[in-house]
């Protein structure tokens, strides 16, 4: 496969079984295989049998079967912040965009970070629990109920939580809860926990 092309299919979200294929240096059949056993996750395409695998998941396939990665790795992890106070995005802004391993990008509204999401496909959402349109678990449910979605990392923060509304969101998808005020520091070590860096 040409150079420019291979540089084309490393920034795909979604891959065909046959860019899978061209990315491990494994036959398709292999990875049909390895798809219909569910060895390799993904999903059909609607009224077809085509099917997809999203980038996470070709990752974890690949980092299980001892296949090097570099050439999905290599590019920079990208993180949404979805919080409708200033301070905190840009506290966040300084903090991951001084690390050149993530690109960032903000959101003030549940249904801006829809948007975002779509268009950006972050590898990581900070999320807050009330968002002046939607409330946090709203946003959880919807990116979990999207297949192409699967790998995407979401860490809810918010001041004012109980453990019952705490334990709501983790079964609303969400991978982590930092109650606000949070240490930065913690917080990052978190992110690159959960982006496995």
């Amino acid at each position: 496969m040409a150079t420019n092309q291979m540089g084309d299919l490393t920034s795909k979200m979604i891959f065909t079984t046959g860019e899978a294929a061209d990315l491990c240096k494994i036959s398709q059949q292999t990875i049909i295989r390895c798809f219909d056993s569910g060895r390799l996750r993904g999903f059909r395409v609607p009224g077809s049998r085509f099917r997809r695998i999203p980038r996470e998941e070709l990752i974890r396939f690949m980092k299980e079967n001892s296949i090097p990665t570099d050439l999905l790795e290599g590019g920079k992890r990208r993180i949404l912040i979805v919080d409708d106070d200033e301070q905190i995005l840009e506290l966040f802004q300084d903090v991951l965009a001084q690390d050149e391993r993530f690109e960032v990008k903000t959101a003030q509204t549940g249904y801006d970070a829809g948007l975002l999401t779509e268009q950006f496909r972050p590898d990581l959402m900070i999320l807050d629990y009330m968002l002046p349109d939607v409330n946090g678990n709203v946003v959880c449910r919807t990116v979990r109920q999207n297949p192409a979605m699967a790998g995407m990392k979401i860490i809810i923060v918010s001041g004012v939580v109980n453990q019952d509304e705490i334990d709501e969101l983790l079964r609303a998808g969400a991978d982590d809860f930092v109650k606000k005020p949070f240490n930065t520091e913690k917080l990052l070590s978190r992110v690159t926990e959960l982006l496995a860096l």
